[in-house]
């Protein structure tokens, strides 16, 4: 899968790995971009290293069962989408470096790797998860054409002092 290729009107979308060291601990372990996360922010760049580490032995294998993958605009990583397959669905998810959002950046890569993922492995089906205080990503989701299917008890964000309540949504091709 080294050949993972993506491109769109403005962005390359490629396997993320430890040469993305820097740009991915910049935005992992930001409190404001992770806030509504519930596996970051990283406390260090020793814990970013090693999941970076996990996500090239993932792509090294000849079919991944997650794909952590690198946004890249103007030749610098200000992101990553992920696609985790379980039972020919994918449970999708992004990540945009606060210095980029609100420009569209995380709808086109999403839409890009749904379509990706539909047409070079014919999984049509598409799950996503979120805070239900996370307007931005259920607004995301809801622009990808996917509807609300749960409202699914709580989930515990890394940062926050408290549980939340998570919506679910999900997209049938």
């Amino acid at each position: 899968m080294s050949r993972f290729e993506i491109k769109t009107e403005r962005l390359l979308l490629k396997p993320l790995g430890p040469e993305y060291l820097e740009s991915t601990n910049e935005y992992a372990m930001d409190l404001e971009t992770t806030k509504y996360m519930m596996y970051l922010p990283n406390d260090t760049i020793d814990e970013t290293m090693m999941f970076l580490k996990n996500v090239e032995i993932e792509w090294s294998k000849e079919k991944p069962d997650f794909y952590e993958i690198a946004v890249v605009f103007k030749k610098k990583h200000i992101g990553g989408v992920s696609a985790y397959i379980e039972d020919g669905v994918a449970e999708i998810g992004w990540i945009i470096n606060r210095k980029f959002w609100r420009k569209g950046f995380a709808y086109e890569a999403s839409k890009a790797l749904i379509d990706y993922f539909a047409k070079n492995l014919g999984i049509t089906h598409f799950m996503a998860h979120c805070d239900t205080e996370n307007t931005a990503s259920f607004k995301l989701m809801e622009k990808l054409g996917m509807v609300k299917t749960g409202e699914n008890g709580t989930r515990k964000n890394r940062s926050a002092q408290k549980e939340s309540s998570e919506y679910q949504y999900e997209l049938k091709l």
